[in-house]
């Protein structure tokens, strides 16, 4: 009998490490890498740039992804509708997608801030629009107070960017800790993980309906990788620190700011985080809109992309735009599918 549980504490972790190895080849397969890695000094990030067109009436824009994401996420809602119309570079945060992590200045916001001031200088690209969602926001007010010169306007999309109550989901806290978190990043999260896709990326766009080729064209699945789901865990847990420690110097931000906010949103309090930073960085313009959930990017692309008009220099009146959109949002849904129903249920009770 002993011997037999030896054995089992023995193969069944090595096991889940293989299957963690094998999927981690799989999901890089199915999602290669659509950007281009640029050595910025000390480490190599990732970006996907598409190049100032001849058409383009904005100033370039910069893309960042919230906790969990990669680069996909911020292209698929804005290339398009974009396209034409300005220089994008859309960023692999570091140590996400396929950016190297480079030093332990990049598990806090500021570090991966003055990350994209030194690939905007690899790019050539002197000032820009930055767009920071979720995460990304913390992000974009430390660009904005470090890096003014290279700030034509900041947009803030559902932004995490103030101390909350309370602390975090705990396998962040887990996965962050030196060897337990090692352990369970490479044995426990990419079977866990794989079932819990579809379920989190619908409450995340909770109580909005999440586009349904979303999954497939985004790769969430990229965070599940061992490496990737440290870093992302070691950067979420060292937010509440960093914002009580920086939320006091958003006064310092000097661009032109838009907020664009839902009122719905469970995953990020509006109240706090959006309410906070219109109060703190002077001139900045509050957009709330109502029925809308954490995904501004997807839901209310329109009224994003009126903000970054706006920070333009165009004449856009955003808070109209936010009528639209809340009509929009209260209009009949289509019926979802039996089960993306069911666990749409589940992940919001």
């Amino acid at each position: 009998m002993i011997d037999i549980l030896l054995c089992a504490l023995v193969l069944i972790p090595a096991a889940a490490a293989c299957f963690s190895a094998y999927k981690t080849r799989a999901i890089e397969q199915t999602y290669p890498n659509i950007g281009e890695l640029t050595d910025i000094g000390e480490f190599r990030m990732n970006a996907l740039h598409l190049a100032c067109p001849v058409t383009a009436d904005l100033p370039p824009l910069i893309f960042i992804h919230g906790a969990s994401g990669n680069l996909r996420d911020q292209f698929e809602a804005f290339a398009d509708p974009l396209a034409g119309r300005a220089e994008m570079l859309f960023i692999d945060r570091p140590g996400h997608g396929y950016s190297e992590r480079g030093g332990p200045e990049n598990a806090l916001p500021s570090g991966q801030a003055d990350a994209i001031a030194r690939l905007m200088e690899k790019r050539g690209i002197e000032s820009a629009i930055i767009v920071g969602h979720s995460f990304g926001g913390a992000i974009a007010a430390a660009f904005g107070m470090r890096h003014p010169d290279k700030t034509t306007g900041l947009l803030f999309l559902a932004p995490a960017t103030h101390p909350w109550p309370g602390g975090i989901d705990w396998y962040y806290t887990l996965a962050a800790m030196p060897v337990f978190g090692w352990l369970f990043a490479h044995l426990v999260v990419m079977p866990v993980g794989l079932q819990r896709v579809e379920s989190s990326t619908l409450s995340v766009f909770h109580p909005n309906q999440r586009p349904a080729d979303y999954v497939v064209k985004t790769a969430p699945e990229l965070v599940l990788r061992p490496r990737a789901f440290i870093n992302n865990a070691a950067d979420v847990a060292n937010l509440l620190a960093y914002v009580v420690a920086e939320a006091p110097r958003y006064r310092e931000i000097t661009p032109p700011t838009v907020i664009i906010t839902g009122d719905s949103d469970d995953i990020v309090m509006e109240e706090l985080h959006s309410r906070g930073l219109a109060r703190d960085i002077a001139g900045a313009e509050l957009v709330t809109i109502r029925h809308l959930g954490h995904k501004p990017d997807y839901v209310a692309t329109d009224v994003a992309i009126a903000a970054m008009e706006h920070l333009a220099g165009q004449s856009r009146d955003l808070q109209a735009f936010a009528q639209e959109a809340e009509a929009r949002l209260a209009r009949p849904k289509t019926t979802l599918p039996a089960e993306a129903t069911a666990t749409q249920a589940v992940t919001s009770s």
